[in-house]
């Protein structure tokens, strides 16, 4: 499996706007080839980053998301853009799991 982390800041008078439209962002995500799940973590810290992960069966599966027309929807510009003021995307391929 290929996981996809995107650590994502956020002014905390924003999360509640951010998180309601990264929830519209994440409707496109329906139907992608490859993707096993898509999560939201909020900080339990007021400030703290969001964190988005994205787990995938193979990093091609990924690659071809991030090519597709679903990547470019995701992403399109609009309210999430607005009020994320930092992002850093990690990968990673899973190890162990329980």
């Amino acid at each position: 499996m290929y996981v996809v982390v995107n650590r994502i800041t956020v002014a905390p008078a924003d999360a509640d706007d951010f998180a309601a439209g990264f929830a519209e962002a994440m409707a496109h995500l329906e139907g992608v080839p490859g993707l096993r799940r898509s999560t939201l973590l909020a900080p339990a810290t007021p400030g703290a980053p969001f964190m988005s992960t994205m787990e995938f069966d193979s990093h091609e599966d990924f690659t071809a998301w991030r090519d597709s027309d679903s990547f470019q929807r995701a992403h399109a510009p609009g309210h999430v853009s607005a009020v994320l003021t930092e992002s850093a995307t990690e990968t990673y391929d899973l190890h162990t799991e329980i």
